[in-house]
């Protein structure tokens, strides 16, 4: 017996940071959209806990216990008083390390299909306890749609989204470690006040009417200096994109993954090929949001 489930990336419509807290994090208000790009984590007995990985970049995948999938299995084993005798396998599709919170996805794919192995039978409640202590954009990666994240970003609110919204994503040449993207925010930031991170009304009543014009304008990211700070030839990328005919770009999370938000699928796939030739990037991707959250497979 196996058990597939699927997980969907994420892209950050708003990003507000705010200081760094006395424990080091950064509390947020971090608008959440999953896309339609999707890790499939599969879960088989097994003698020990063991972590295989296939697809784009999995050489970078660590495959040890620092792996976020691995921490899952632990946690729900410990929690329930059992062993944690699973192979868990990733099929990789989510970039690796590109802020499209592809760890968190396999972290949340392995807890679930975990779960539904083992039959702990572990409440909704439980599962995100857990998510939030594995990492502050697991427990979206479990809930999928939209929603607002505060605190740590672990907090979660769902949100209301009237239409689907098509998007374009530019891979990098190399990642960026989100540890030091926050540590150049805070050296960004040293003379000046950060105001404390809320929602932007106009962003979240753009995704309750499904308006991608109104979205467009509203988008932000405040990681977004940071990641250029440390990665300047993003610069290049979001040109690009624009140049194309992208209503917004911008650097997803804490990057280097640009995003670009397009007017319908047509104009998606149209960006997606200029930014294909421009040399500005690694590799191209188009999705779609909301997706759906973790979901075991028939």
């Amino acid at each position: 017996m196996s058990v597939t489930v699927r997980v969907p990336a994420k892209v950050n419509v708003q990003l507000a940071v705010g200081a760094a807290r006395p424990d080091g994090f950064h509390d947020l208000a971090n608008v959440f959209l999953a896309v339609s790009l999707y890790d499939e984590i599969t879960a088989t007995p097994a003698d020990g806990l063991r972590v295989t990985c296939e697809g784009p970049d999995a050489d970078r995948v660590p495959l040890d216990r620092t792996n976020l999938a691995a921490r899952a299995a632990e946690a729900l084993a410990e929690r329930y008083g059992r062993s944690p005798d699973v192979h868990l396998h990733i099929a990789k599709d989510i970039p690796v390390a590109g802020g499209m919170a592809g760890g968190s996805a396999d972290g949340a794919g392995a807890l679930l299909a975990c779960d539904a192995l083992w039959g702990t039978g572990a409440s909704r409640d439980e599962l995100l306890a857990i998510c939030a202590e594995l990492g502050s954009d697991v427990p979206f990666s479990l809930v999928g749609g939209a929603a607002l994240g505060t605190g740590r970003g672990e907090k979660l609110t769902g949100l209301e989204v009237g239409g689907d919204f098509h998007w374009v994503f530019a891979m990098a040449a190399r990642g960026l470690s989100t540890p030091a993207v926050f540590r150049e925010f805070d050296r960004l930031g040293e003379d000046r006040d950060i105001p404390e991170p809320v929602a932007d009304q106009a962003v979240l009543d753009a995704l309750a009417k499904g308006d991608v014009a109104a979205l467009a304008v509203a988008v932000t990211n405040d990681l977004q200096p940071a990641a250029l700070s440390l990665f300047p030839e993003l610069s290049d990328t979001l040109a690009a994109g624009r140049a194309a005919g992208a209503l917004a770009a911008l650097v997803s999370g804490s990057g280097p993954t640009t995003a670009f938000l397009a007017p319908d699928a047509k104009s998606a796939s149209d960006i997606a090929g200029v930014l294909r030739a421009s040399g500005t990037c690694r590799d191209v991707r188009t999705a779609s949001g909301p997706a759906p959250g973790a979901t075991v497979r028939d």
